[in-house]
């Protein structure tokens, strides 16, 4: 019989190096409850800031916001918007008679905007309730922006898996087949299609599953055969799979955007949500004109002094100025201002010297880079014009107010041109893009917007008669769904790319001339 061996005089508890070591031992003294929690906490992701607004308390008038930029927006529309009663004619003679319309200062109750001089004419105005409703939207969009809630329809999908079709029936089918974040809510669909508008409404127009068509009759004979051209480059033989790898030896897209303004200053990862539609592509975005949004100039170094050494503590006191000078909101009367600059990235470069006017150019990915040209693009056209390529190259105007009338031009009978036929603004583009017989797409922020639009057509020099239409005017499946109102007045209510349409210069045909002449 075997008997375990002991030692005598020793104890399993004074020979601790005997016992096998076992790595989840814990000591008695180690308060394991304690350590658990304390493993837990370090693993654990950092929560969600919190908000500064709840969601049932984006509601407040403007003058009584939290945000200051908001209360100086509604000090701006009290300086510019006059009050519609005030501006209506009145058939009592003693009221308001031969006056000027005053300026608004009474905030609506129920939609926060300054809307009438005072609250009698507010009660005296059967019109405010057609858009009042509108008014209260766009105030509680614009509070919720600066809320301080986590935005989860901006956290923005990477890659579209292989195989993996994106519709572009409407936005919640193409948010759904994207793998965006569900939008819960209706705020959340505006805020989503308002950063979204840009980029994706140039993919749903050039995409091989454009929901502009034939068969809808938005899309011509004539425009098939354009888009046909350019889907040749933008997409891969039909059974090819659709790779980065296709792009190799395939021509560089160009996407001239002219006039360009809040596009320019959208972070390039918005922008890269078009490469993702076509996975094949590189894409070369051109930003051109007078309002683009350049990159923000380096910092100066602070002054050495006289030994050669910089100041160890930098002053402030110059940045506490320049941030006093700077205002908090800037009106949008008429003409939208120019955004501020952008930051420039790791990779920004001027490019000055290749075009010869402010610009920049910034390689963001092997699929997508981006140029910028705070310049008219009749300035730079002939740089471009022996190189474009209808296979590969389009251009777009994102609202370019063809038919309003130009500040600054003319006619002979002193009447101010359209900027379609103004000599410093539109005249000489659109002809010099129409002779390259590249693609050219249009949107409007209204109905009216858009047939004023495609009505300057046919008074424009040199353009009237000398185009074909690839897309009919009407509604853009892709436009935004959050109202935008002026500053100076707030009745007027828009929607940034409502509608879409798109023209080409016209073909002719050769033809054979016979040995007598016909």
């Amino acid at each position: 019989m075997l008997f375990p061996l002991r030692l005598v005089g020793a104890s399993s508890r004074s020979l601790p190096s005997l016992r096998p070591r076992n790595p989840y031992f814990v000591p008695r003294n180690s308060r394991p409850l304690f350590n658990f929690f304390r493993h837990r906490r370090a693993n654990e992701k950092p929560k969600d800031p919190v908000p500064i607004l709840t969601e049932d308390n984006l509601f407040h008038p403007f003058s009584k916001s939290p945000f200051p930029q908001i209360i100086s927006r509604g000090e701006a529309i009290k300086s510019l918007a006059p009050c519609p009663v005030c501006s209506t004619p009145h058939t009592d003679p003693h009221t308001h008679a031969d006056a000027q319309p005053r300026a608004v200062s009474f905030e609506c109750p129920d939609c926060g905007w300054p809307t009438h001089c005072m609250e009698e004419h507010w009660k005296e105005d059967p019109e405010h309730i057609k858009y009042c409703g509108r008014l209260r939207e766009a105030n509680e969009d614009e509070h919720d922006l600066r809320s301080g809630r986590r935005l989860r329809e901006f956290e923005l999908p990477g890659p579209q898996g292989f195989e993996e079709a994106i519709s572009f029936a409407n936005w919640d089918v193409f948010w759904y087949t994207r793998g965006f974040p569900s939008m819960d809510t209706e705020r959340s669909r505006r805020h989503a299609s308002k950063l979204l508008t840009y980029p994706i409404t140039i993919g749903g127009v050039v995409h091989q599953h454009s929901g502009l068509t034939l068969s809808n009759q938005r899309l011509t004979p004539e425009g098939s055969r354009s888009l046909a051209a350019l889907r040749s480059t933008l997409h891969v033989a039909p059974g090819a799979p659709e790779t980065e790898e296709a792009a190799v030896g395939k021509p560089q897209v160009r996407i001239f955007i002219l006039g360009a303004r809040a596009e320019s200053s959208l972070p390039p990862h918005v922008w890269e949500q078009l490469c993702m539609l076509f996975p094949s592509t590189h894409f070369h975005l051109f930003f051109i004109g007078p309002q683009v949004s350049l990159p923000k100039p380096p910092n100066s170094s602070p002054p050495a002094s006289k030994d050669g050494a910089h100041p160890s503590k930098p002053t402030h006191e110059p940045k506490q100025e320049e941030a006093e000078k700077k205002p908090t909101y800037l009106p949008n009367v008429y003409q939208p201002p120019s955004p501020a600059p952008i930051q420039p990235l790791k990779h920004t470069r001027s490019s000055l010297e290749k075009y010869g006017v402010p610009s920049y150019t910034v390689p963001y990915t092997p699929q997508l880079t981006i140029t910028g040209m705070q310049a008219n693009y009749a300035d730079v056209h002939a740089q471009f014009q022996h190189t474009l390529d209808p296979y590969s190259d389009l251009f777009f105007f994102f609202s370019p107010g063809f038919g309003f009338p130009s500040p600054d031009s003319v006619s002979e009978e002193g009447e101010p041109l359209l900027q379609i036929a103004s000599p410093t603004e539109w005249g000489p583009v659109l002809p010099m893009l129409l002779a390259s017989k590249c693609s050219i797409f249009v949107t409007g922020f209204s109905p009216a917007d858009v047939e004023r639009d495609v009505r300057s057509l046919s008074k424009a020099p040199e353009v009237a008669g000398e185009f074909e239409w690839i897309i009919t005017p009407g509604p853009n499946t892709f436009g935004s769904e959050k109202w935008e109102v002026a500053d100076f007045d707030p009745r007027v209510m828009v929607k940034t790319n409502w509608g879409v349409w798109g023209i080409r210069g016209k073909s002719r045909d050769v033809q054979e001339i016979g040995s007598f002449g016909f």
